[in-house]
């Protein structure tokens, strides 16, 4: 009986002992298990981490490349701003250059007619005197033709002749010239006709025969026209 019992005891514990080991088994198992599972969950997050961290860098690049192109459209506008202000400016400057120009060709225009007018106005300041002048210039002329007429006034003639010539002189030093009258072409420029007469000779057409009074040129410009008679 003992031999059974103990027999019977030994079973059991062989029995007790498998199924500890199934059990722990068992438990390794699950734990092996719930390892992979964690595994497989932190690879999981990782990769929606790096996913999650990819799409925030296409985010964030897609968001610095809008405003670098945003930056290079605002610097294309001020590029353009400023050549337009350029072409602006130099328009302007163009336009007050050419102003310059003219204002400048005017005014040495002005000042060269204003030389020209104060020469001739000293030139000719003393036109009216020897207008006035003139007259008693003709009277002496007329007295010493009527005292050469006369042989027994040669001593008048003489005097006359040299108060004649002493002012003739003076007033020829003032620019005063008489202007050719008999012999030459008619002019209009220098002679006034105050009548025609026949030709007596085809090469006197056109020519002034005679002289009536006396034609004077002061510095270039005509004092007094020659009164002359012109043969047709």
């Amino acid at each position: 009986m003992s031999q059974l019992n103990d027999i019977n005891n030994s079973k059991f514990l062989k029995i007790a002992m498998i199924k500890q080991n199934k059990e722990k088994q068992e438990s390794n198992k699950e734990k092996e298990a719930k390892k992979t599972a964690e595994k497989s969950q932190k690879t999981n997050t990782t990769d929606n981490s790096s996913s999650e961290t990819e799409g925030q860098e296409n985010k964030v690049g897609k968001e610095t490349e809008e405003p670098m192109d945003n930056s290079e459209t605002v610097a294309e506008e001020k590029a353009d701003e400023k050549d337009i202000i350029i072409k602006e400016l130099q328009k302007k400057n163009d336009d007050l250059n050419d102003r310059y120009l003219r204002l400048f060709s005017e005014f040495d225009n002005f000042r060269k007619r204003t030389l020209k007018e104060k020469q001739e106005l000293v030139k000719t300041a003393s036109a009216d005197i020897i207008e006035a002048v003139l007259p008693i210039v003709d009277d002496l002329d007329r007295a010493y033709k009527s005292a050469v007429e006369n042989p027994e006034m040669d001593t008048l003639t003489e005097g006359l002749n040299l108060i004649r010539t002493k002012l003739n002189t003076t007033l020829k030093h003032k620019g005063l010239e008489q202007i050719p009258s008999i012999g030459e072409e008619f002019n209009t420029d220098y002679h006034e006709a105050i009548t025609h007469v026949p030709a007596e000779d085809k090469k006197d057409k056109g020519k002034v025969i005679d002289e009536v009074q006396k034609g004077y040129i002061l510095n270039g410009k005509v004092l007094r026209f020659a009164k002359v008679v012109v043969a047709n």
